[in-house]
């Protein structure tokens, strides 16, 4: 693949890249207004926060709706804990992403721009501290830092905005969405710290040069996070398009046998490891699947792990990050998660199994936020993936790290 990317330039480990030589390495960006937004549309770049919802029909809402008061919020809170390819971008490409929202800003004509990175995550968050610092005197006098908590549920658009504006990280599903009336109650443009970086090299290269990157129909790079049983686990940029098996070789192949893959992270799905490698890591694609790439992990289940017991665990910490706002979530994941940890730990027990199952239904599209459907979701696919191991599991929860 050739032509820039949103990690070219220097090496990772020299940490960010000031903002001479940024604009030196890439020059100025060239599209802008009306331009860009169609230009974003044809492009087919999606948000890489979780959702990959097209990024220019968000921006052609929103321009739309602004008035001049809209704010942009620059999304880098990246609470899920396996993924760690917002805070690599943002600790090595911290000018990049400002390119993208500021482009943002000029293009939707918003009034203010919010740069939202997890607190836990420091170095990230001095980078792009430091990198404001090093705009030009107008973009500075727009922008301003803010640190989400170290909480799961901390990027969510909702939950951004409460925080934002001075209240607690706490999400909802209550309407209006954040575009129509979000922080300080104006359209607010909630984006992904990847998405923006990709936006600020479209505006330079345009949406042709974007779509050529990609391989088997699908457009443009993906960060990822390749966990798990890998040689090499990290963050790669992938093009869109490889299969979930081309990206375990570019992190040096499994380490052992694999029994099972999860993509997308905590809010993602379980898949046996044979049915994982061919899939084109692509939205559209993955999407007609009804599976998603989320926040681009891609965790590999080593054979000699317990897949009922790593479900436990996760369904543990999914329950503790409840927002407490609501039965369903509070009570109803504490519920899903104790009956996880009773197979897990005393071994298979046909109460519990039916438990599971039913109260997996009741739970879903009940919540006051999405948190419980993202978990219902998880433990589905767990129970699909490893319904022979659910089914006849011995106790032996202590066997398993943590």
């Amino acid at each position: 693949m050739s032509g820039p990317r949103l990690l070219a330039g220097p090496d990772l480990g020299a940490g960010a890249e000031g903002y001479a030589d940024h604009v030196r390495r890439l020059g100025p960006t060239t599209l802008a207004g009306r331009a860009l937004i169609e230009a974003l549309v044809r492009s087919g770049v999606t948000g890489r926060g979780g959702a990959s919802f097209p990024a220019g029909l968000k921006w052609r809402a929103l321009a739309a709706t602004s008035k001049g008061s809209a704010v942009i919020v620059v999304n880098g809170a990246e609470g899920e804990p396996q993924s760690h390819k917002d805070r690599l971008l943002m600790r090595t490409r911290p000018h990049l992403i400002l390119d993208g929202a500021f482009l943002a800003a000029r293009t939707l004509r918003a009034a203010s721009v919010v740069v939202y990175v997890g607190e836990e995550h420091r170095a990230a968050y001095a980078a792009m501290e430091r990198a404001l610092r090093e705009r030009p005197e107008a973009e500075r006098r727009v922008a301003r830092m803010a640190a989400a908590p170290h909480r799961y549920v901390a990027g969510e658009s909702s939950a951004a905005v409460h925080l934002i504006d001075g209240g607690i990280a706490t999400p909802t599903t209550t309407p209006p969405h954040s575009r129509e009336r979000g922080v300080a109650a104006a359209p607010t443009l909630m984006q992904n710290v990847e998405t923006l970086a990709h936006i600020a090299l479209i505006a330079r290269y345009g949406d042709a040069w974007y779509r050529s990157m990609g391989r088997r129909g699908a457009a443009g790079t993906l960060m990822v996070t390749i966990a798990g049983g890998v040689k090499k686990p990290g963050v790669l940029e992938i093009e869109a398009g490889i299969t979930i098996g081309e990206a375990v070789a570019m992190a040096g192949g499994l380490s052992e046998p694999a029994a099972a893959v999860l993509l997308g992270g905590y809010f993602g799905a379980w898949m046996p490891a044979v049915k994982a490698w061919e899939l084109p890591l692509d939205a559209e694609a993955l999407r007609a699947g009804g599976l998603g790439l989320g926040c681009g992990v891609i965790g590999v289940q080593p054979a000699s792990r317990c897949g009922v017991c790593d479900t436990a665990r996760i369904m543990r910490y999914l329950a503790e990050e409840s927002s407490a706002q609501c039965g369903p979530c509070f009570f109803g994941l504490r519920a899903l998660s104790d009956a996880c940890s009773r197979v897990a730990e005393r071994g298979t027990n046909r109460d519990d199994m039916a438990r599971l199952k039913r109260w997996a239904v009741e739970v879903q599209g009940r919540g006051a936020c999405k948190h419980p459907d993202g978990a219902v979701m998880f433990l589905r696919s767990a129970l699909s993936t490893f319904s022979d191991e659910f089914a006849s599991h011995p106790a032996h929860w202590r066997q398993q790290p943590a």
